[in-house]
C-alpha cells in the first residue's frame, strides 16, 4: 500500500498559516497578559525583551528602575546609561529603590509599568530581618494583583551555579528565588531568556502544584 503525500506547494502554505496564526496568538498573549513575568540570567537579552512587550502593549508606559545610583561604579552606572538609551524617549522613568508596592497602587490603569529589576530591589532590602522580609513580599504580591494597570517584571536568575560562599550570598540567592516563583504563580505570562532565545514557560511548562519559599 502507498503512502499518500502533500505536494509540496500545500505543505507550503500549512507551515506559512500555521507561523500567521501563531503570530496573531503571541501578540494577542502579550497585549491581554496582565501581569507579564521575565526571567533569565545575566547579559541574557530578558531587559531587552521585557521593554519589546512594552512597546507592543499599546499603552502608555512606565519604567521603574529599582537600582540606586552610585556614582562611584563606573560600570553600573555604564549599564545603567546602556539601558536608558535603548529606550524610547516618551516612556516615563520612576527611580523607585524600596517603595514598590506603594508606587505599583498609584499606577493608571491604561499604563503598562515595567519594573527592572526584581533583583536590585531585593539586594536593597537585604538588610531587613527574615520575618519583615516576607510580610514586605505579601505586601508587594497582594499589590500586584490588585493593580489594574499591565505589569511587566525582570528578574534574575542566580540560583542555578554555585552555592554563594557567604551567608549575605544565599539570603539574596534565596529571597530571589522564592520571590520570583510566588509571583510566577500569579503571573498571566511567564518567559525565560537565555542565550538570546525567549521561551515561553507558561505555555511549554506546568506549573508545581505548590508553593514552598523553602524549595
Amino acid at each position: 500500500m502507498g503512502v499518500k503525500t502533500v505536494p509540496l506547494k500545500n505543505e507550503k502554505y500549512s507551515n506559512q498559516l500555521l507561523t500567521h496564526q501563531k503570530t496573531i496568538h503571541y501578540i494577542e498573549v502579550r497585549i491581554l497578559s496582565h501581569i507579564i513575568l521575565v526571567t533569565g540570567p545575566a547579559r541574557s537579552g530578558k531587559s531587552e525583551w521585557a521593554e519589546t512587550l512594552a512597546r507592543e502593549s499599546q499603552r502608555s508606559v512606565v519604567y521603574i528602575a529599582t537600582a540606586n545610583h552610585d556614582s562611584s561604579d563606573k560600570e553600573w552606572q555604564q549599564r545603567i546609561q546602556q539601558h536608558q538609551q535603548r529606550r524610547p524617549a516618551h516612556w516615563s522613568t520612576l527611580e523607585v529603590p524600596c517603595e514598590l508596592s506603594h508606587t505599583l497602587a498609584d499606577a493608571q490603569p491604561s499604563s503598562c509599568i515595567l519594573v527592572d529589576s526584581l533583583g536590585t530591589w531585593v539586594a536593597n532590602y537585604l538588610a531587613l530581618d527574615e520575618t519583615t522580609w516576607l510580610n514586605t513580599v505579601q505586601d508587594f504580591l497582594s499589590t500586584v494583583e490588585l493593580v489594574s494597570a499591565q505589569m511587566i517584571f525582570v528578574a534574575e536568575e542566580t540560583g542555578w551555579g554555585v552555592v554563594p560562599a557567604y551567608p549575605v550570598g544565599r539570603t539574596f540567592r534565596d529571597r530571589l528565588g522564592g520571590l520570583i516563583r510566588q509571583l510566577s504563580s500569579i503571573s498571566d505570562t511567564v518567559y525565560l531568556v537565555t542565550g538570546g532565545y525567549v521561551l515561553n514557560l507558561s505555555q511549554l511548562g506546568s506549573p508545581l502544584p505548590n508553593i514552598s519559599n523553602n524549595s
